[in-house]
């Protein structure tokens, strides 16, 4: 699994970067992807992958090591640096090989990423949380999403456990108390929705995935193993909670085979979507170390997931590439990726988590060395490609100083034109006209001596002077993405600047505000709307969740399978199903549902990370479920 899962990955060949998975994948994946190289080693014992893995993340760290590199920043999120984050603090509890001298140290790198997070809580809008993207411009940046906030509470909770420093468990419980506060976590049944926008903080968006509750999972298992006395007993319970709140993951006939159940029903689990089940596979078996007394129920649930995905890996060329769908018995159901292989690899070794020691703390046994202030020089930080610490606060001397050095270059510049263009051998009236024709010159518009008409001289050196400074402005500037399909892949070609991926269409914007990038179908696509609990929901798409709602002929109609009403659910007051006119061209993934049932639509922003999960037991909620029979249909088109 784990040989086939590395087939996929090229930084280690000629060409490629080292840290880096192939187009289509993503950044945070490959740092997904460094952990589970870890994992490989701590369960196995096999060193084959620690010189790679090491490099890897060595060479994502960016310039001021804290896992913001210059060519990944412009689209970088929260979530996205969070996972780099975290795999370095695992490369720290489990004592994997200690960098070179003179290079980043794990603890350290895990700091940086916690504090920088840190210095971005926002406590202006929704009362606290991180929002989903880091820089103002990207969409999204409005959205706080659950991910977010798990990545960083999982990293504060394991801080404080391997450091010692309480301060970072204080941080854990703001994180936690603020995602109670605004029922992201339903404090009854331990669910963890999607996110919220900070235009109207109280409407979530409730979808469920599997990573959201394994980063929470074993956040709070570690800190019932830092805290003692009555507060271990609070986050026992939690630990408890959130356990039994992944029961909605877990499906088949015993109720015992994980599955990601807002997208595998229906086909339309993304690339990004297909190795969520990696992350819940690695956390539960984790969380058996420090809270051991979950060991007889998180075990029976990864020996028959386990055993479910190995039945799927019988595919591709080689005939052992894994599925995605663990639940639809010994089969391949025909997809490949890194997400399959990284899914069904953690699952399988996450059943020898019995025979493996516990998380080393810097106090016992643990050797990575640490910086409680890595990080300093990107917190605050708003150009994605300015290399912080390099362009400091400018102070109203130095403005002063500026604008005087600015006005001397002017006159230096036109003075020289003078003296290289008026004839020292003409008279004093050739000589003031010869004068004139340099200002206008300067000014962008050149003047004949004889009284002709205007006419633009081109080029001109203050013309060309602002050109070139458009120019370097442009190169920094933001580009505004669509986070359903991000257009901006990372350096390729060492520039330092991010590359608009192949058949983009550049959009003019007014002067001052950051260029678009549209791209052509199939992946630009209207958002989606509907009217779900009796109200239009505004989200955002997700960054990494694009292309997620299908169009998989290339038709431009997308294509979600069936909704199902609670049977329990009193319709009269929980949703109104709006008729939408016929879409053009409409498919159901149940060729017997009756096309003339209600319709909706979906919401015209969806969630960080796509898909349909409604809770069950939550009041006006819709059911995600193929194997129901009322169903609906569900509609969109091209811009």
């Amino acid at each position: 699994m784990t040989e086939d899962m590395m087939s996929f990955y090229s930084g280690d060949k000629p060409g490629g970067t080292p840290g880096l998975l192939p187009q289509p994948y993503y950044w945070w994946e490959a740092g997904a992807l460094m952990g589970a190289l870890i994992d490989y080693w701590y369960y196995t014992g096999d060193t084959r992958w620690n010189a790679l893995a090491t490099e890897g993340l060595l060479f994502q760290t960016g310039p001021n090591n804290d896992y913001m590199p210059p060519n990944q920043t412009v689209t970088e999120g929260n979530d996205d640096q969070g996972f780099w984050g975290m795999a370095v603090m695992t490369a720290a509890e489990y004592n994997f090989d200690n960098p070179p001298p003179g290079k980043p140290q794990w603890l350290s790198l895990a700091q940086a990423v916690f504090n920088t997070q840190a210095a971005r809580w926002d406590a202006e809008d929704c009362g606290g949380g991180l929002r989903w993207q880091i820089f103002t411009w990207n969409n999204g940046y409005d959205y706080k999403n659950s991910i977010s906030q798990a990545c960083f509470f999982n990293l504060a909770a394991r801080l404080a456990l391997y450091t010692g420093n309480h301060s970072y468990a204080d941080w854990a419980d703001k994180a936690w108390d603020w995602m109670v506060a605004t029922n992201l976590i339903n404090p009854e049944y331990y669910y963890i929705y999607d996110g919220t926008h900070i235009n109207n903080c109280s409407e979530i968006t409730p979808y469920q995935w599997t990573y959201n509750a394994g980063a929470f999972l074993l956040g709070a298992a570690a800190l019932y193993n830092y805290t003692t006395g009555p507060v271990q007993s609070v986050w026992r319970d939690r630990v408890d909670g959130l356990l039994n709140g992944t029961s909605v993951f877990f499906t088949g006939p015993n109720k015992d085979i994980m599955t990601e159940v807002a997208c595998e029903p229906v086909d339309l689990c993304d690339l990004d979507q297909q190795s969520f089940k990696a992350y819940l596979s690695r956390w539960m078996a984790a969380t058996t170390k420090w809270a051991p007394w979950t060991y007889d129920r998180i075990k029976p649930l990864l020996q028959s997931s386990a055993q479910a995905a190995a039945g799927t890996c019988r595919g591709g060329a080689n005939g052992r590439m894994c599925g995605l769908k663990w639940n639809q018995g010994p089969k391949w159901d025909g997809s490949t990726g890194v997400g399959q292989q990284m899914a069904a690899m953690e699952v399988v070794l996450g059943n020898m988590i019995g025979q493996r020691h516990g998380p080393v703390t810097d106090r016992k046994g643990g050797t990575s060395k640490g910086d409680p202030g890595a990080g300093g020089q990107d917190m605050g930080r708003n150009d994605p490609l300015q290399r912080a610490g390099a362009w400091p606060p400018v102070s109203q001397g130095g403005r002063a100083g500026a604008w005087i050095l600015m006005l001397l270059t002017v006159l230096g510049v036109v003075g020289g034109c003078v003296f290289v263009l008026v004839d020292e051998g003409d008279g004093m009236e050739e000589q003031i006209e010869g004068v004139g024709d340099v200002v206008t010159v300067a000014g962008g518009m050149g003047r004949r001596s004889d009284g002709n008409k205007l006419r633009k001289e081109s080029p001109n050196i203050l013309g060309a002077m602002v050109a070139a400074g458009s120019l370097e402005k442009e190169r920094g500037g933001a580009v505004n993405r669509s986070d359903s399909d991000r257009t901006l892949r990372g350096d390729e070609d060492g520039m330092g600047v991010g590359e608009v991926k192949r058949g983009a269409e550049h959009v003019d914007k007014p002067v001052g505000e950051p260029p678009i990038i549209k791209v052509p179908h199939p992946r630009n696509r209207k958002p989606l709307r509907t009217t779900l609990l009796a109200k239009q929901h505004q989200r955002q798409w997700s960054k990494s969740r694009r292309n997620y709602w299908g169009d998989n002929d290339g038709s431009g109609e997308t294509v979600v399978g069936d909704l199902v009403k609670d049977k329990n659910v009193d319709n009269n007051n929980r949703v109104e199903a709006v008729s939408a006119p016929p879409p053009k061209k409409r498919r159901q993934s149940d060729p017997g549902s009756d096309s003339n049932k209600d319709k909706v639509t979906l919401p015209r922003k969806g969630p960080s990370r796509k898909g349909v999960r409604w809770n069950d037991t939550v009041e006006g909620s819709l059911r995600l479920d193929a194997q129901q029979t009322y169903s609906a249909y569900w509609e969109s088109e091209c811009y």
